[in-house]
């Protein structure tokens, strides 16, 4: 799994156009990244009773995430010990008490433990504990639950706190914003049929927003020089002197959250925590993606717009709002989805090129070939 050499002069090479289109170096991914690392889930606010349940996604594996009585989230590979039926087969619902396996009847608690199953009382030699539900690693954080897969999961701190801090230099200037008590003001799934390095590429560089964002850079002029927000360590764009709020046509979005410093209003921030997960940071809401790699050429991304409590509590119109990042993402994934025939042709056999602008993407490269290792 080599790559080509770095250009010389002031471009860089990028990875070559197989990485993006061959899917055996998409399983390798799976493996080595996505079931390596610690992935984004679930919303914590949507596990929200005792016995509420969601199942997503992470790489090879399905996971099941839920509340237990005592109001702590739990998660499990979704499988039946039994005979290895999928155990819930909804993308979310909710149970009164237990988990209950459709095939045998085999039945867990929300812990996980084997409490039932047909005849089990016949078989005092089973282990409820052994037999119960595979754990899987989660923890809390933004108001989101991260799992990892791992059997010795990575640092949380390290990892993904520790990209927070790489671009922002601090927790503090995320942890303002108070995401954990922010309320879903609106919530869309796009179904991208790119791979997921294409789209993690074109959040982090600006270099095509002046010719595909007009909105954004009426908002955020200083996106039309082609430089991205996360270009500078701590640095958030400003807002146009003409945008009143970051709304679709600039008018006045909703009153400031309240924990955020004077100097990050009327600023951007965004931030890529890798390998799924970008946030944006503006001084009413917060824009919060997920990604779910699905194939070497499809990835289902789920953005949701955060908001105060008492503004969607309000019923308060947020189209303007939520208008312009939903433009945002449809222009972004359309560029993605234009970009993925072209990664199978010759004339991509060996890459393109990155501008000085777009840096921190060769450095998400370098990252994501030291991470399925240098052979293949």
């Amino acid at each position: 799994m080599t790559t080509s050499p770095p250009t010389a002069g002031s471009l860089i090479s990028t990875l070559p156009g197989h990485f993006y289109t061959d899917p055996a170096i998409f399983r390798q991914e799976q493996e080595r990244i996505f079931e390596a690392l610690w992935y984004c889930a679930v919303r914590s606010a949507d596990l929200e009773r005792p016995g509420a349940f969601r199942t997503v996604q992470v790489g090879r594996e399905n996971v099941l995430v839920t509340r237990t009585r005592t109001g702590e989230l739990r998660a499990f590979l979704n499988v039946c010990r039994h005979r290895g039926a999928r155990l819930c087969t909804e993308e979310a619902g909710e149970v009164r008490r237990n988990l209950q396996c459709p095939y045998h009847a085999w039945t867990y608690g929300l812990d996980g433990k084997l409490v039932a199953a047909p005849n089990l009382v016949k078989m005092p030699d089973v282990d409820r504990d052994q037999y119960g539900l595979v754990k899987v690693a989660v923890r809390e954080w933004l108001g989101y639950a991260w799992v990892c897969l791992a059997d010795e999961p990575p640092s949380f701190d390290e990892t993904v706190i520790g990209e927070v801090v790489e671009r922002l230099g601090d927790t503090e200037s995320i942890e303002a914003y108070e995401t954990e008590g922010l309320a879903l003001g609106r919530r869309i799934r796009y179904d991208v049929r790119a791979n997921w390095k294409l789209i993690v590429e074109n959040f982090m560089e600006c270099y095509h927003c002046a010719t595909i964002h007009p909105e954004l850079t009426d908002v955020l002029p200083e996106f039309a020089d082609g430089l991205a927000a996360q270009y500078y360590v701590g640095h958030g764009a400003e807002f146009s002197a003409d945008a009143h709020g970051f709304t679709v046509d600039g008018s006045a979005g909703f009153e400031r959250l309240a924990g955020i410093a004077d100097e990050q209003d009327r600023r951007y921030y965004a931030i890529t925590v890798k390998p799924q997960v970008f946030v944006n940071l503006v001084p009413d809401h917060v824009i919060f993606h997920r990604m779910f790699p699905l194939a070497e050429d499809r990835t289902i991304v789920e953005c949701d717009w955060l908001y105060a409590p008492g503004v969607v509590a309000s019923g308060a119109d947020l189209d303007k709002s939520v208008e312009l990042f939903h433009r945002v993402n449809a222009q972004d994934f359309d560029a993605c989805e234009r970009t993925q025939p072209a990664m199978a042709s010759r004339a991509y056999r060996d890459g393109g090129v990155l501008v000085p602008a777009e840096h921190h993407i060769g450095a998400f490269h370098t990252w994501v070939a030291d991470r399925l290792g240098a052979t293949g």
